[in-house]
């Protein structure tokens, strides 16, 4: 076969390919547009509900950065956090949030930063410093939950930080009073545990006291066999635990074993009743035990403290209980569950599958919104295999033996025949008794926290970039005589030996534009799942990476060819890589700035909408039907404007959207009039209306520039795979039927001299 008929065939492929990739597009973006459109949707959802404000800790999205990859989507172990909408990340159920921050690892641009959000207004989060120490209280330091930070990892790390910030202050400081101790840990969760045993291994004189009867904290409470999500983290004294979940059973297990192994001086069943300090810094514990000195102490509680009570009739029987500790006990009973959130909706599915029990979720609210989302499906599956009954809209209102009594909505009741109440309505934070120890919950007093900001790595190896084509220029420049030849007198050059394609210096070029290119490559294994975990380094790390080996390669090759693209294998090979190079820099700016544009017009739509139904409230109390109208009006101005399935329809909307406005601010006037609104509100009204039916136009014009705009990823990785395909036919056949082999022999001749 021979180099014309390999030119040849690949000339009568490349109609197909081309068809066959714009199907793909085509398919693909509409599949988006499902996609996105069911994404809105769910936002608005979630937005109805409560559930798109996140509780602690959660993710920002840098629109500037985000390119809308969907690793972080993906990556996120609480389906529905994120999703895509207008090509980029957006939270969406913020409060399924518990912050393990795989979304953060997984985004390739470093757009997503985990962060507790506005904390200006709070009145539940504590004072504390970068070293977990209570500001204004020496010696205080919080770990685990109380900090905002809900993971068992995070709360460990944070265990063991409060051990070696305690250990580097007692460093050559003998205490003169065996009886105070170096620190007190209070708590047995998993920060309090971590803490012993750090302190354990850094011989410090401490004591640990957990108020229930067994260790675990939060965990210990949850329904047996309950899995924890986790990551793998590194337990002091034990080692590493390499799993990403664990039973409740096996985490207890193996902080059992390391406190048997190491004889942990932990107390069970011990409650603490005050916390204050000494003039001379000591602090003094009062608990249901004694009385216990220590110079630090750690508060690892945990922010439910004490199961929160109704203060119902009947509340105290014993068959009301505020945890499950194990559902198989369980069996052919009547039974309720208060509450609907994880703990409550865990229990019931427990609790649901035991053989003959018949149970009951009461809650408050018309619907579920704080579930975690394999809760979520698991729960509807639930009701309607009939395993579990909920009756929303509920509370309870007495409890008897043998029934409970119901308060449902509109003043209605009921009773139910009932064995067993359990109620799980959150606890209630010891955040009295750690005021009365000198916490300080005082925004004013948190010290102001730096928002992270990315590392400058791609910038740097840009300028490196730039630096080498700078390099590159240079050398063409003092080369002139040569590259400034046509290729049939170069051949003829001197020079041709030393910088031809085959010479010592293309040659060269050419093997390091492919390493690189094989480099390149990486990025892809490192985005898999299941291949990613085998490379280190982050994903924006390895994004860097990406950008600059694609650039340095190209250079590379472009000192290979002797700055000349020929109509050949290798030329069109060439020609795919440079658009290669444009579909991933023009693409990658643009679908992150126009999307950007269009999220923020969705925000201001949001916004308008507030502002009417805030300046229509007032004329709803005084009766006039205006407010009411207004509000339907604008709703229907930005509705018609938008989501519809053809360019045509769009158009067709375009044209007559501006005389739907018109009729629309003549209604309104009228109806303004006639209900003796001012002229200054009525004024007010129209222009929102005018700002709506804009904004409209605004979010359907930047959706219909994504649905041209989004196809660049495709465009760009299947040129990039035509790309691969020309270089190794241009390889192969430059070793079968050119003088590579030549050009090896004189590269080694070269290197050797």
């Amino acid at each position: 076969m021979n180099i014309h008929l390999v030119e040849s065939l690949l000339f009568q492929c490349a109609p197909a390919f081309l068809l066959g990739l714009t199907v793909l597009a085509f398919v693909s973006r509409r599949a988006q547009r499902i996609h996105h459109t069911r994404n809105i949707g769910e936002l608005k959802s979630a937005r109805q509900h409560g559930s798109h404000a996140a509780r602690l800790l959660h993710p920002e999205v840098d629109l500037a950065k985000c390119i809308g990859c969907g690793a972080c989507v993906n990556a996120c172990p609480e389906q529905g956090v994120l999703s895509l909408i207008y090509g980029q990340a957006a939270v969406v159920h913020g409060m399924r949030c518990v912050g393990h921050g795989e979304c953060a690892s997984a985004c390739p641009t470093g757009a997503i930063l985990l962060t507790l959000g506005d904390l200006s207004n709070r009145q539940d989060m504590p004072a504390i410093d970068e070293a977990l120490e209570c500001v204004g209280v020496p010696g205080m330091y919080l770990a685990g939950e109380l900090t905002g930070f809900a993971l068992v990892r995070t709360a460990v790390s944070h265990g063991v930080a409060v051990a070696d910030a305690v250990s580097r202050q007692a460093a050559g400081k003998a205490s003169d009073d065996p009886s105070v101790l170096d620190l007190l840990v209070i708590g047995a969760g998993p920060g309090g545990l971590a803490c012993s045993l750090r302190a354990k291994e850094k011989n410090l004189r401490f004591v640990t006291i957990e108020q229930e009867p067994r260790i675990g904290g939060t965990i210990a409470a949850y329904p047996r066999r309950k899995l924890v999500m986790t990551q793998p983290l590194q337990l002091p004294l034990y080692g590493r635990l390499p799993g990403l979940s664990y039973s409740k059973e096996e985490l207890i297990a193996i902080w059992e074993k390391a406190i048997r192994d190491n004889q942990l001086p932990i107390k069970t069943g011990i409650k603490l009743q005050r916390l204050s300090r000494s003039n001379d810094g000591v602090f003094i514990a009062t608990t249901t035990d004694g009385t216990f000195l220590a110079r630090n102490v750690c508060l690892a509680l945990g922010r439910r403290g004490s199961p929160k009570k109704l203060n119902v009739p009947g509340e105290d029987l014993a068959k009301v209980s505020y945890s499950l500790i194990d559902a198989a006990s369980y069996t052919k009973r009547k039974i309720l569950i208060v509450g609907g959130g994880d703990s409550a909706i865990e229990a019931a599915l427990a609790l649901g599958i035991q053989p003959g029990n018949q149970v009951t979720i009461s809650y408050r609210r018309a619907s579920f919104v704080r579930l975690k989302s394999q809760n979520e499906v698991r729960i509807q599956q639930a009701v309607r295999g009939g395993t579990v009954r909920v009756i929303f809209e509920s509370e309870l209102a007495g409890v008897e033996e043998g029934r409970v009594q119901l308060r449902l909505a509109a003043g209605a009741a009921a009773t139910l025949d009932n064995d067993d109440v359990f109620i799980f309505a959150g606890g209630e934070p010891p955040f009295e008794l750690l005021a009365q120890a000198g916490v300080s919950f005082d925004p004013a007093n948190r010290p102001r926290t730096e928002v992270a900001r990315p590392s400058a790595g791609l910038l740097g190896l840009l300028i490196v970039a730039f630096f080498c084509a700078v390099v590159l220029a240079v050398w063409a420049m003092w080369f002139h005589s040569y590259y400034g030849l046509d290729s049939i007198s170069r051949e003829e050059s001197n020079a041709h030996r030393l910088l031809g394609p085959t010479g010592p210096i293309g040659l060269s070029a050419g093997i390091a534009g492919c390493a690189m290119f094989l480099a390149n490559l990486l990025y892809l294994v490192r985005r898999a799942p299941s291949l990613g975990r085998f490379l280190p380094g982050s994903r924006p790390a390895w994004m860097q990476f990406h950008v600059f080996t694609g650039l340095l390669g190209a250079l590379f090759i472009l000192l290979h060819c002797g700055f000349e693209v020929r109509p050949t294998v290798g030329g069109h090979a060439m020609a795919a890589l440079f658009l290669v190079i444009v579909t991933g820099s023009v693409g990658r700016y643009l679908y992150s700035v126009f999307p950007r544009a269009a999220n923020g017009s969705e925000s201001s739509l949001d916004e308008l909408r507030v502002q009417i139904a805030n300046l229509s409230s007032d004329w709803d109390r005084e009766g006039r039907g205006f407010g009411g109208e207004a509000r339907r009006q604008i709703d229907e101005l930005i509705l018609e404007g938008r989501w519809r399935s053809s360019l045509i329809a769009r158009l067709r909307k375009l044209i007559l959207g501006q005389i739907h406005l018109r009729q629309c601010i003549r209604r309104l006037k009228r109806l303004g009039h006639a209900e003796s609104v001012p002229d200054d509100e009525l004024s007010h009204v129209l222009e929102l209306a005018r700002r709506a039916h804009r904004l409209t136009l605004l979010v359907t014009h930047y959706d219909e520039f994504a649905s041209v705009v989004a196809t660049w990823r495709y465009f760009h990785r299947w040129i990039a795979l035509l790309m691969v395909l020309l270089t190794i036919v241009h390889i192969v056949m430059a070793v079968r039927y050119a003088s590579v082999g030549d050009g090896l022999h004189r590269l080694i001749e070269f290197a050797v001299r």
